[in-house]
Protein backbone atom coordinates (compact mmCIF):
# COMPACT_ATOMS: atom_id res chain seq x y z
CA UNK A 1 0.00 0.00 0.00
CA UNK A 2 2.84 2.53 -0.43
CA UNK A 3 2.04 3.59 -3.43
CA UNK A 4 -1.07 5.42 -2.12
CA UNK A 5 0.93 7.11 0.61
CA UNK A 6 4.45 8.70 0.30
CA UNK A 7 6.90 7.97 2.56
CA UNK A 8 7.91 10.65 4.85
CA UNK A 9 11.78 11.07 5.46
CA UNK A 10 13.39 13.07 7.92
CA UNK A 11 15.77 16.02 6.76
CA UNK A 12 19.50 15.58 7.28
CA UNK A 13 20.57 17.20 10.67
CA UNK A 14 22.82 19.96 9.33
CA UNK A 15 20.29 21.40 6.73
CA UNK A 16 19.46 25.07 7.76
CA UNK A 17 16.26 25.84 9.37
CA UNK A 18 14.26 28.86 7.53
CA UNK A 19 13.55 32.07 9.47
CA UNK A 20 10.73 31.75 11.23
CA UNK A 21 10.26 35.69 11.06
CA UNK A 22 10.55 35.89 6.80
CA UNK A 23 7.98 33.18 6.51
CA UNK A 24 5.57 35.51 8.45
CA UNK A 25 6.17 37.91 6.32
CA UNK A 26 3.34 37.74 3.44
CA UNK A 27 0.94 37.05 6.38
CA UNK A 28 1.87 40.04 8.08
CA UNK A 29 1.82 42.27 4.68
CA UNK A 30 -1.72 41.21 3.86
CA UNK A 31 -2.75 42.02 7.27
CA UNK A 32 -1.69 45.46 6.81
CA UNK A 33 -2.96 45.86 3.35
CA UNK A 34 -6.34 44.52 4.91
CA UNK A 35 -5.96 47.32 7.79
CA UNK A 36 -5.11 50.13 5.04
CA UNK A 37 -7.93 49.27 2.57
CA UNK A 38 -10.99 47.86 4.38
CA UNK A 39 -10.69 48.22 7.89
CA UNK A 40 -9.46 51.87 8.43
CA UNK A 41 -11.27 53.43 5.66
CA UNK A 42 -14.95 51.65 7.41
CA UNK A 43 -14.18 52.79 10.81
CA UNK A 44 -13.51 56.03 9.88
CA UNK A 45 -17.07 56.42 7.61
CA UNK A 46 -18.76 54.69 10.99
CA UNK A 47 -17.35 57.50 12.95
CA UNK A 48 -18.60 60.28 10.60
CA UNK A 49 -21.91 58.91 10.46
CA UNK A 50 -22.40 58.55 14.16
CA UNK A 51 -21.23 61.83 14.36
CA UNK A 52 -23.44 63.12 11.61
CA UNK A 53 -26.34 61.49 13.42
CA UNK A 54 -25.39 62.77 16.37
CA UNK A 55 -25.67 66.55 15.53
CA UNK A 56 -29.34 66.37 13.58
CA UNK A 57 -31.47 69.12 14.80
CA UNK A 58 -35.19 70.00 14.26
CA UNK A 59 -35.62 71.51 10.65
CA UNK A 60 -32.91 69.49 9.40
CA UNK A 61 -33.84 67.73 5.85
CA UNK A 62 -32.69 64.00 5.58
CA UNK A 63 -32.60 61.44 3.82
CA UNK A 64 -32.95 57.76 5.07
CA UNK A 65 -31.45 54.29 4.35
CA UNK A 66 -34.77 53.41 2.19
CA UNK A 67 -34.17 56.52 0.19
CA UNK A 68 -36.97 58.56 2.15
CA UNK A 69 -36.06 62.21 2.05
CA UNK A 70 -38.02 64.50 4.88
CA UNK A 71 -37.48 67.57 7.27
CA UNK A 72 -37.23 66.56 10.67
CA UNK A 73 -39.93 67.34 12.69
CA UNK A 74 -39.33 65.30 15.95
CA UNK A 75 -36.12 64.10 17.83
CA UNK A 76 -35.88 61.28 20.46
CA UNK A 77 -33.12 59.82 21.44
CA UNK A 78 -33.73 56.77 19.38
CA UNK A 79 -36.27 58.00 16.93
CA UNK A 80 -36.67 60.95 14.23
CA UNK A 81 -40.09 62.10 13.08
CA UNK A 82 -40.00 63.14 9.66
CA UNK A 83 -42.56 65.38 7.34
CA UNK A 84 -41.70 63.75 3.71
CA UNK A 85 -45.26 65.93 2.47
CA UNK A 86 -47.53 68.42 3.67
CA UNK A 87 -49.23 67.32 6.72
CA UNK A 88 -47.50 63.07 5.93
CA UNK A 89 -45.18 62.04 9.08
CA UNK A 90 -43.14 59.06 9.50
CA UNK A 91 -41.34 57.57 12.54
CA UNK A 92 -37.74 56.20 12.10
CA UNK A 93 -35.48 55.10 13.88
CA UNK A 94 -32.05 57.42 14.24
CA UNK A 95 -29.21 55.63 12.88
CA UNK A 96 -31.50 54.77 9.43
CA UNK A 97 -30.40 58.73 8.70
CA UNK A 98 -28.10 58.39 6.07
CA UNK A 99 -27.29 61.52 4.97
CA UNK A 100 -27.66 65.78 5.86
CA UNK A 101 -29.11 67.66 2.84
CA UNK A 102 -28.83 71.26 2.07
CA UNK A 103 -31.51 73.69 2.90
CA UNK A 104 -33.74 73.98 0.40
CA UNK A 105 -34.10 70.36 -1.09
CA UNK A 106 -37.39 69.34 -0.11
CA UNK A 107 -38.89 71.83 -2.01
CA UNK A 108 -36.96 71.45 -4.87
CA UNK A 109 -37.89 67.92 -5.06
Amino acid sequence: MDFLISTAYAQAAGAPQPNVWLQMLPLVLIFVVFYFLLIRPQTKKAKEHREMVSKLATGDEVVTAGGMLGRITELSEQFVTLEVANGVQIKVQRFQVTQLMPKGTLKGA
